[in-house]
């Protein structure tokens, strides 16, 4: 069972665990268990996705509860009236507070996007970042004795592909348990030390205008135990 954010008439969120898909894909065939049916079968009701989180990410997952109302609220995250804020552990310390202006050019999937155009000029791609704590830890990666690492607040201004991943690691700050974008070392090293194998990026609050009656909501997911255990070492 899924724990249910928000529900209404019109839209229902959820605190989506990491690890799962959102919606059936040729490209994971053989995943039967995915959070549209899932959700479907919980609620009795189909439910229709206005976004996304990448199968690792958890955190606040946004559905509405018909094809009209998804329209709508995809309208508004096309044109960027939804504000999203995400959590994330970083590798080494990330000081203050700043923004990652970068470009990223579309990361096409090999098999799914073979026939886009491989040659789009760079997007657009702008991340707030906001240091919140920091710790170190005595684990030996490569030349160093001990390990160091942020938990940091992030807010996407743009929405391209893996953007938080891709931006963290612009800067030398990549997202723990990043598979793709980030350190193999240092992932080991953290997974080892916590005993926690994910990626630490969590989706923690999503603040839309509701596509019907237009008051202001204000959707957040708690981290789940996982973070908690860990966060409790973390110092400001």
């Amino acid at each position: 069972m899924f724990e249910i954010l928000y529900h209404d008439n019109a839209l229902i969120a959820i605190n989506k665990p990491s690890g799962w898909l959102v919606h059936r894909s040729w490209l994971d065939k053989n995943e039967s268990i995915v959070v549209m049916q899932t959700l479907r079968d919980q609620i009795g009701q189909h439910v229709f996705p206005v976004h996304r989180l990448d199968r690792p990410t958890s955190g606040v997952l946004l559905f509405a509860l018909s094809s009209d109302v998804a329209r709508l609220m995809s309208e508004q995250f096309a044109t960027k009236q939804i504000e999203k804020t995400y959590h994330a552990i970083v590798r080494g310390y990330l000081e203050g507070e700043s923004l990652i202006d970068y470009p990223l050019v579309e990361e096409l999937d090999k098999i799914a996007d073979k026939f886009s155009d491989k040659n789009k000029p760079a997007q657009d791609a702008v991340t707030f970042y906001k240091s919140i704590s920091k710790i170190e830890v005595p684990v030996k990666v490569g030349k160093f004795e001990t390990a160091r690492y942020s938990f940091i607040e992030l807010k996407p201004q743009t929405g391209r592909r893996h953007q938080l991943r891709r931006h963290m690691k612009h800067i030398f700050h990549p997202i723990l348990g990043d598979s793709k974008h980030g350190d193999l070392h240092q992932n080991r090293a953290f997974a080892n030390y916590f005993g926690v194998r994910r990626l630490m990026l969590h989706a923690s609050k999503l603040e839309i205008s509701h596509p019907v009656n237009h008051k202001p909501i204000v959707i957040e997911a708690k981290l789940d135990q996982n973070w908690q255990d860990i966060l409790v070492n973390f110092k400001k």
